[in-house]
């Protein structure tokens, strides 16, 4: 059987069997409408409750507060242009960063043509938000502060608490896009000063096409799909109890295993970032070397293109990615990349491996011996290389 390693698990996860388990029999037993009151339908609507109580467990938040979307992408939509919509009268300054997924930074462009005025933060070489520059760029009109917990593809992890207060002492909304965050680090929606927070199930071993928006009590944010009176007539539709479902049972099994999971991650993730460090040269490592997500490596290679090595990877069985899945199909340099000051030309060299609680140290060693001959396969085809070799260029 050939070997097959997957570690693009910042792109999807695997649902875990656990997961589908409790789904199962609101597909073909339990399937009523939530909505009807009678007792097959009215099992749906307990199912969704309990869904809504486990997810608000692990923020801290209330029950009332978290809202069912079709995935993390809708969520941020629904932040930012409700947000935008219903804070208009105050002003219509928006403040976020150039490494947003691009949910956010396609949402803001479209928010710009409706006259928003959005700030796009720079951040450091390791992809973090100066505090100092948030403070300076916030207006009298400035309504919303929208600023991911953690990079999707660089994983480095935002000062998310000091941001959060940032934006209280300025009567200013926060929302944080927490896709990547949620189930892998603690959050707690009341200390960390959070008023809006998106999240999405199949990053945490959930079913796709499920996500939420967790609305802080009291912000003033209106329906964003019309037709029903869903979510608290926030967002129509009937509700995908099945995924539903299946998000709460994900939320609780990530939270109860996090601290074993994530040191474990860690671990590997440490393991494989200084084997590679010491045995492929001209290398550079992506994001912040402490503060970033535990299951997270991001690393440059000079001289190749990131698509050639994943191609090779895949030959060898191994499931990698070179920045986020939802840009996959572009030729272009991860955005991400070019933030924290990598030249085109390197950034195009990248490699994003994101690994779960199903690998093993077996399954990096078995990366680390074929990646370093991939990388000098590929920087045999590469001109520059040679003349790195023979003296006559510099690597800088």
């Amino acid at each position: 059987m050939k070997t097959r390693i997957y570690l693009d698990n910042a792109a999807t996860t695997k649902t875990s069997q656990e997961v589908v388990d409790a789904m199962l029999p609101y597909f073909t037993e339990n399937y009523g409408n939530a909505s009807s009151i009678y007792e097959v339908g009215q099992r749906s609507k307990e199912a969704i409750t309990t869904a809504r109580e486990d997810i608000a467990k692990v923020l801290g938040a209330k029950t009332e507060e978290i809202y069912f979307t079709a995935g993390g992408s809708e969520a941020d939509n629904w932040a930012l242009k409700a947000a935008f919509e219903a804070y208009s009268k105050k002003g219509n300054h928006i403040i976020t960063t150039k490494i947003e997924h691009h949910a956010i930074l396609h949402t803001c462009e479209y928010l710009e043509k409706k006259g928003a005025e959005i700030t796009y933060l720079d951040v450091d070489e390791n992809g973090l938000v100066n505090l100092d520059e948030l403070q300076k760029a916030i207006r009298p009109e400035t309504i919303l502060i929208s600023i991911m917990f953690a990079n999707n593809e660089i994983g480095t992890i935002e000062p998310i608490k000091e941001i959060g207060m940032i934006a209280k002492e300025h009567g200013i909304l926060f929302h944080t896009d927490a896709v990547q965050a949620f189930g892998q680090v603690p959050i707690d929606v009341d200390e960390m000063h959070i008023d809006m927070l998106s999240s999405s199930a199949h990053k945490i071993n959930g079913p796709k096409g499920i996500g939420f928006l967790y609305i802080r009590k009291g912000v003033k944010i209106r329906s964003f799909v019309h037709g029903g009176a869903q979510e608290r007539k926030r967002r129509a539709g009937t509700e995908n109890v099945p995924a539903i479902v299946g998000y709460g049972v994900a939320a609780q099994r990530a939270a109860k295993t996090m601290e074993e999971r994530t040191a474990r991650e860690r671990q590997l993730r440490d393991y494989f970032i200084e084997r590679v460090e010491k045995e492929i040269p001209h290398v550079k490592l992506n994001g912040h070397p402490t503060k970033r997500l535990p299951n997270n490596i991001n690393f440059s290679f000079r001289f190749i293109e990131g698509e050639s090595l994943l191609l090779l990877l895949d030959l060898n069985g191994i499931c990698g990615s070179s920045g986020s899945a939802c840009t996959s199909g572009s030729l272009d340099p991860s955005h991400v990349l070019l933030a924290i000051g990598l030249p085109h030309e390197i950034a195009h060299g990248s490699l994003r491996l994101s690994l779960s609680d199903q690998n093993t140290e077996e399954d990096v060693d078995y990366i680390l011996e074929v990646l370093p001959g991939i990388v000098e396969r590929l920087r045999s085809m590469s001109p520059l290389w040679e003349k790195i070799l023979a003296g006559q260029t510099s690597y800088e």
